[in-house]
């Protein structure tokens, strides 16, 4: 069967997928409540705060993540596509209402969710303007660190 030009992955993009216990319904709601988002977004012992949170195509999605030691890493974006219970598509390279921005790290983000066995198929593709900023992404730890988050989300959502 030959693959659909739009799943093949591209240089430019970093890609994790993962089989998760909890059930599509309750990721939709970690991921869509931003109480619960703050619970999962960023690696512990760091903490999140959601300065804003407008799940619709152009509503701003804005957080700041907290490190133990007082760091701070801003990440302004908005939201491009949202398919309730089945994709989210972000992006830090516009704000809300579809403004420019200035991102310190440019990236597009489509999460897919869906059913599969007894849990959910987890999906995070994350595209980047060029391979240098891919690989910038990939060195400051990528796949540490939205691994960690994707199993924080599944341990929230499969509690919830």
């Amino acid at each position: 069967m030959e693959q659909n030009a739009a799943d093949k992955l591209d240089s430019r993009d970093l890609l994790i997928t993962r089989l998760l216990r909890a059930p599509r319904s309750a990721l939709w709601r970690a991921w869509s409540e931003p109480d619960l988002l703050r619970q999962w977004w960023c690696p512990k012992p760091w903490t999140t705060e959601v300065r804003a949170f407008e799940l619709k195509p152009g509503g701003a999605f804005h957080t700041v993540m907290h490190g133990p030691a007082g760091e701070l890493s801003g990440n302004p974006g908005s939201f491009l596509e949202v398919v309730p219970h089945a994709r989210i598509v972000f992006t830090s390279m516009l704000t809300a209402g579809w403004r420019p921005g200035q991102p310190w790290l440019g990236f597009t983000a489509i999460v897919t969710m869906a059913d599969e066995g007894d849990g959910s198929r987890y999906i995070a593709r994350v595209m980047h303007p060029d391979e240098a900023t891919r690989e910038r992404h990939e060195k400051l730890g990528f796949f540490d660190g939205w691994g960690t988050v994707v199993t924080q989300l599944d341990e929230l959502a499969s509690a919830l």
